[in-house]
């Protein structure tokens, strides 16, 4: 059989779920019936287990058609979250294109820890390096309506992307602006800086994943030296950003790259440190406090 094709045949959810599940493992991937049962959940709307519950409907032409095309794509390694133009995130829905970064479950705990952070203030101010999606300044939105964030991005396309999820969400107290970090500042003060920043190392990009390297943005990766340039700026510039008591909150890499950014900070005079694990038990959040 072809990638789903549109025949006079009928095709049931649990036909292509089969079918899905072979044509997946013929081709080498780790999860081939989690890659079709992601990709029918969205076609139908469907959460897993209504593709069960439902598994002798048929699944109608139009639909097959879509099917096929998005198949085509996930065989030469397109991420599923590019190929159906969302995720979730947080409880949350949001829109992804080839402009933004997709949002990790690890990046979950840079909202979490935020949130915690802000916990005691009033209308807290809030700065986002890197807002890619808008994601985590959206997910803190929802939960902190009285919170005043400032998300910039270099890119003017994710920040086009970040709107439209803004909108989707009808968030009304974040303001998304243009500029590059690395050469200027935001104007003001804050209590909490938040960043998911590039941190990969140049030498490391042609070992990752070909899903992530072929498809993801790369300026959302890596910095194009050491993986280190956005924590090194932002241990210059954070007394002139953050309000007395004020925090950084920072995603940071694998392997040994949490421990050098906490060198890092440690040999700039902060003494105020703490590394958080996510979900997996990895060292995956640094706070840094002022």
């Amino acid at each position: 059989m072809e990638v789903a094709k549109e025949s006079k045949h009928a095709w049931s959810i649990i036909d292509l779920i089969k079918w899905g599940e072979g044509y997946f493992k013929k081709n080498n991937f780790d999860s081939p019936k989690q890659e079709i049962e992601w990709l029918l959940c969205d076609l139908l709307d469907y959460k897993r287990v209504d593709l069960y519950v439902n598994f002798e409907e048929i699944v109608p032409n139009n639909k097959l058609s879509t099917l096929k095309k998005w198949v085509k794509k996930r065989i030469k390694r397109m991420p599923l979250q590019y190929i159906t133009g969302s995720t979730e995130f947080y409880g949350n829905k949001f829109f992804l294109n080839k402009d933004v970064l997709i949002p990790r479950p690890e990046t979950e705990r840079l909202v979490d820890i935020s949130l915690k952070c802000i916990n005691k203030l009033s209308a807290p101010r809030i700065l986002e390096i890197g807002t890619g999606s808008g994601c985590i300044s959206i997910s803190i939105s929802l939960i902190r309506s009285d919170a005043k964030i400032l998300s910039i991005d270099i890119s003017q396309n994710a920040l086009k992307k970040a709107i439209k999820n803004s909108e989707y969400h009808k968030t009304r107290n974040i303001s998304f602006v243009e500029l590059d970090f690395l050469k200027e500042l935001p104007k003001g003060r804050f209590d909490i800086i938040i960043s998911n920043p590039p941190y990969i190392p140049s030498d490391e990009m042609k070992n990752i994943m070909i899903d992530v390297k072929d498809y993801e943005p790369e300026i959302a990766l890596t910095d194009f030296m050491d993986g280190l340039q956005f924590y090194e700026r932002l241990s210059i510039v954070a007394p002139k950003l953050l309000n007395k008591q004020g925090a950084l909150i920072l995603e940071v890499g694998s392997k040994e790259h949490p421990d050098k950014v906490l060198k890092l900070f440690q040999s700039k005079g902060y003494d105020s440190i703490e590394l958080f694990r996510d979900y997996n038990n990895d060292q995956r959040v640094l706070q840094v406090n002022t």
